[in-house]
């Protein structure tokens, strides 16, 4: 079933947490709000769910105005980055909870919990109780709770955020597979654009309460629509400098060091704009023929034995490359990197995408 947001607006006090918003989330799929702390993606989440009324606006699920229907009458599963798990129960009573809750048949309750438990590996714990559990057995054990109950909304708040490197790989995996076959709106919240890029689906990108964009993850990343979605959807952060466009040449320096333009930029007015460029797009070796070269002094270098990331300080402006295979270099060493002109976007003096 579909969500939508309807000139949705909320304020506290003097403050708007959520500026007036308008977004149909797809049906399936993920549906992902990338943005910084405080951007309001659980603020968005609470009205989404019934726990939180819009200072103005409304909040429609299957063609139905929910607005002033609280959570309790909704079928919403929440999962939250804290790992809340009923202290005193077993594994199997905290999934089971929420089907009790519905009065389902003891048969019933059981097939589910251990269809569920299977699913997210958690046979073997079910008669444990949660502080007998490291950190990913119990968002697990959140997870599965929030998941056994076939809901009709399922909100995601930055589940993966307090686990380790290997367990947020592995659910972030497992999490597409386990909605593949659900008929569940899935929402889910995270600071971390890679949770964006490898979850797929849509992606709301969000600062300051505002949604800057909304669209299918892959169109967002690769053609946002101004610098701010640009900043929120790139990890390593995108390189961003000045530049100026003198008749057939973007100059990027007062030593003229630039390159020629693209054909889609000839009919843009000389002046000034940003430039944009992912870490990927700058290589200690030479990428592609259309490269432009540019000189840097390497403040850090990151080796990971698959790829390289060094920083590097060009003029008053620093940069990131980040390139496959292993590039050591020493602080302080001049060196020179490729800027890949075809992966440059360009931004006008509003921070709106007018070339890329």
């Amino acid at each position: 079933m579909s969500l939508e947001l309807r000139n949705v607006v909320k304020r506290v006090g003097a403050e708007t947490h959520i500026s007036e918003t308008t977004l149909k989330l797809a049906e399936t799929g993920f549906n992902i709000l990338l943005g910084p702390t405080l951007a309001g993606k659980t603020t968005l989440m609470q009205l989404m769910a019934g726990l939180d009324r819009p200072t103005a606006g409304e909040v429609w699920f299957g063609g139905r105005n929910v607005t002033a229907v609280p959570v309790r009458k909704r079928n919403v599963s929440m999962v939250y980055q804290q790992f809340i798990n009923y202290p005193n129960l077993t594994v199997y009573e905290n999934i089971a909870s929420p089907l009790r809750v519905a009065r389902m048949p003891r048969a019933a309750i059981d097939e589910r919990v251990h269809r569920m438990a299977e699913l997210l590996h958690l046979r073997p714990l079910l008669q444990r109780r949660p502080g007998e559990l490291s950190g990913g057995q119990q968002q697990r054990t959140a997870l599965a709770r929030a998941l056994v109950k076939d809901a009709d909304l399922v909100l995601l708040d930055e589940p993966l955020a307090n686990l380790d490197f290997k367990l947020r790989e592995e659910l972030r995996d497992e999490l597409p597979k386990l909605f593949a076959d659900r008929h569940s709106t899935v929402v889910f919240a995270t600071t971390d654009p890679m949770d964006a890029l490898l979850l797929g689906g849509h992606t709301a990108a969000l600062h300051e309460g505002r949604v800057t964009q909304f669209g299918p993850t892959a169109e967002v990343y690769r053609r946002p629509a101004d610098l701010r979605t640009a900043l929120v959807l790139s990890n390593p952060p995108i390189n961003i400098a000045p530049v100026a466009k003198d008749g057939d040449r973007i100059v990027l320096d007062s030593n003229g060091v630039g390159w020629s333009v693209k054909a889609e930029m000839r009919h843009l007015p000389n002046g000034r704009y940003t430039l944009g460029v992912r870490p990927h797009g700058i290589s200690p070796v030479r990428i592609s023929g259309g490269a432009a070269e540019i000189g840097g002094r390497v403040q850090i270098t990151e080796l990971s034995g698959a790829e390289s990331v060094i920083h590097f300080a060009h003029g008053d402006l620093s940069w990131t490359s980040q390139s496959h295979g292993v590039h050591a270099m020493q602080v302080g060493e001049m060196a020179t990197f490729y800027v890949d002109v075809g992966q440059c976007m360009y931004f006008d003096a509003e921070g709106r995408l007018v070339a890329s």
